[in-house]
């Protein structure tokens, strides 16, 4: 594209595979990676020029690389929003984001319905700056609007949660925020761009942890924020400072990742729904969490919000004894072969994990429980093999509970 043109005239696989796309003098199709720390000025002035602002272009690959700006403005064009600066991982695009639009005394409101390291930061690294936060159901709006406070600067949410499929309403969530001062934040690392917008409904800033289906392999870590120029700019700075910043290789893996995320999407958005439907029928299977199922009570929202449901869903298992502990949980665990036990998600190779004692195992007991992280509960993150062999897998961890 010699001159770039308006992203909103193009689709988001579109987008995915050819916007910001880099070009050297050797013409390659593909992608180049710029492995470099620094870069190079035709004179002193220049060199001026660049670190005070006043001259557009590199200056340290800190905060400045051909290959992550590429990858920042592909993921911005997808996601609808003026800027992005992507980040070491996910939990460095949540927490840049927290220190640099946050001052003591200001006050969050969250889902208590997030990744258990978020509220590690909640609870132990907030708080010393004064920064208090509230927690709340992610569904239920009278919860939102009571816990807001004059000092609330922040609302903070994802959107299907982890790992139970919730879905909060980003529209009403977005209108609460506006109207009361304060900004919108959207974990989207569930959905992706490529199944759900959160800007296009009203959200300030949307989160990636660009490790799970951006990447779409487990091969690297990253993360990613994206939203207005002005919001951006504050967390681009706190990385230009405090370095969480993504290396050039592995933005260079995220861009071939983005490539393939809409046939990824809907392929693991199809197995998920078809063996979510198989699980619900299955014995020792007491509950199916997931968004795609008509008996999930946000079934409606999450089809109107979304377009798939996504690869997360997460089930209650009780054994042939009727037993719903940790152990029974475990023995399911341990009774598959295919699927690998290990708490990453977004990968094309299905995941088994026990979110009680793996991604919320630091999450106090009282919070965990009011969050419905059970001790039952698996959540399966589903990958791209044949659905038939990932039924019989699961069918060995039936097996495991006694049926």
């Amino acid at each position: 594209m010699s001159e770039k043109p308006d992203p909103n005239d193009f689709h988001t696989d579109t987008l995915a595979i050819r916007w910001a796309q880099l070009r050297t003098d050797e013409m390659s199709h593909s992608d180049p990676i710029f492995l470099t720390s620094s870069f190079v000025y035709d004179s002193a002035a220049q060199a001026a020029a660049r670190f005070a602002g006043d001259e557009p272009g590199n200056v340290y690959s800190r905060f400045t690389n051909p290959t992550v700006r590429a990858f920042e403005e592909r993921l911005a064009a997808m996601e609808g929003g003026e800027q992005c600066q992507a980040l070491a991982s996910g939990m460095a695009a949540i927490s840049s984001t927290f220190f640099a639009l946050l001052a003591p005394g200001d006050h969050v409101v969250s889902s208590r319905s997030v990744f258990g390291t978020t509220n590690v930061i909640y609870n132990r690294y907030l708080k010393k700056f004064n920064i208090d936060t509230t927690l709340v159901d992610l569904d239920d709006l009278d919860q939102w609007r009571a816990a807001i406070r004059p000092e609330t600067k922040m609302l903070f949410l994802e959107t299907p949660s982890n790992p139970l499929s919730e879905v909060g309403d980003i529209e009403a969530l977005a209108r609460l925020a506006h109207d009361n001062g304060a900004l919108l934040v959207v974990d989207n690392c569930f959905c992706t761009p490529a199944l759900q917008k959160p800007i296009a409904l009203g959200a300030d800033l949307v989160i990636h942890s660009a490790t799970k289906y951006i990447d779409g392999q487990g091969r690297c870590l990253g993360g990613a924020v994206v939203g207005p120029a002005e919001l951006v700019k504050e967390v681009h700075g706190f990385v230009r400072s405090a370095g969480p910043s993504l290396s050039p290789f592995n933005a260079w893996v995220f861009l071939k990742g983005l490539e393939t995320l809409g046939l990824r999407m809907k392929a693991h958005s199809a197995n998920t729904l078809e063996l979510a439907r198989w699980l619900e029928q299955q014995p020792g299977i007491a509950k199916v969490h997931y968004a795609g199922l008509e008996s999930h009570p946000q079934h409606a929202l999450a089809a109107r919000q979304q377009s798939g449901f996504g690869a997360v869903l997460a089930i209650e298992v009780e054994d042939s004894d009727g037993r719903a502990d940790r152990q029974a949980a475990w023995r399911f665990i341990d009774g598959t072969e295919l699927l690998s036990i290990t708490a990453n998600l977004g990968d094309v190779k299905s995941t088994i994990t026990h979110p009680g004692s793996t991604t919320h195992g630091r999450v106090d007991a009282d919070e965990k429980k009011r969050a419905g992280i059970t001790d039952n509960l698996i959540r399966i993150a589903v990958g791209l093999e044949d659905v038939d062999d990932l039924k019989r897998d699961l069918t060995r961890g039936i097996k495991a509970l006694g049926f």
